[in-house]
Formats: structure tokens, sequence, C-alpha cells
């Protein structure tokens, strides 16, 4: 049974390990330093991080951020390209377990977002060469509104409303 709620900072170092564990190199794409430290910093700063475990093993994290705290480039270039609503939130990023992956555990994370932020819009980034999660965003009623080029890389921006 997969559990969703909101990260506290005894899930920092399990956070670290399944981003690490999935990132590039398993085929994932995360950008910037996701440390313990800053993975800590975020929790305490209140903003909302979600985590999805299945017993006592964590297998999904989802973060959120307003626009306000924007300071990355690709975050920067996608605003730019799409600032949304008013009350529009940055989603992302996203992690899921590679074992847990197809199991619903990116659709619970979601689902615990949207009920703590109802009615705002989720906007988000993909790398263009990165099916599997443009796929499963749309799935998740994500739409393609624009893009952007950054360091001869194309993203694709989407939102929750269109």
């Amino acid at each position: 049974m997969i559990t969703t709620r909101r990260a506290v900072v005894d899930d920092a170092e399990a956070i670290f390990v399944l981003l690490m564990a999935n990132g590039g190199e398993q085929g994932g794409a995360l950008y910037g330093d996701w440390s313990i430290s800053v993975v800590t910093g975020w929790i305490k700063s209140g903003a909302l991080i979600v985590v999805a475990t299945q017993g006592s093993r964590l297998i999904g994290v989802l973060f959120t951020s307003e626009k306000a705290q924007a300071s990355a480039p690709p975050v920067l270039a996608m605003l730019k390209a799409w600032p949304g609503r008013d009350d529009a939130y940055i989603y992302g990023p996203v992690c899921v377990d590679r074992h847990a992956r197809g199991t619903g555990v990116l659709e619970a994370l979601y689902a615990e977002v949207v009920t703590r932020l109802p009615g705002r819009e989720a906007i988000l980034f993909i790398n263009g060469l990165n099916g599997r999660s443009l796929r499963a965003h749309v799935k998740l009623g994500f739409k393609d509104v624009s893009s952007f080029r950054l360091e001869g890389q194309e993203y694709l921006v989407l939102s929750s409303i269109s």
C-alpha cells in the first residue's frame, strides 16, 4: 500500500538516497545540488515536499516551491516562457524509485499535493528527450504550454491548467 504525507526533517537522508539512486545515470534528470543539507533546508523552510512510502521504505518524493523562490536557471527560464497564474507554484523535481514506477506512486504524490494546494496551477519543465516523464505527466492531465532552450537542451513547459 502506498502512503503519502508531508516530508519531515527525518526524511532528508532517505530523500537524498532516493534522488541519487535514481539520478542521471539511472535515467533521471536532476538539476542542481540535492545534498542532504539542501533537502533539509527545503523541508525546514516550509516548502511543501511530499513523500510516498510503502511500509517503512521511501519510494517517491515530489518537491514544490513558490514562484517567488525561483533561482535555478532552468526554473527562471521556465517562468519566462510560461509565468502561469499569479498563484501558480513550481512542481518538481519529482522522483519515483525505479522499482516502484508504474505502480501509482506519481499519481499518489500529485494527488497529495493537489489536496494541499487546491485550485492552484502547477508548472513544471521536462527535458525534451525525457519521453517517459512527459507521458507520465500528460497522463496526470498536464498540458504542454511552452518550451525553452538552456545550455543547448530543449525543455518543455507543462501546466496543470492551460
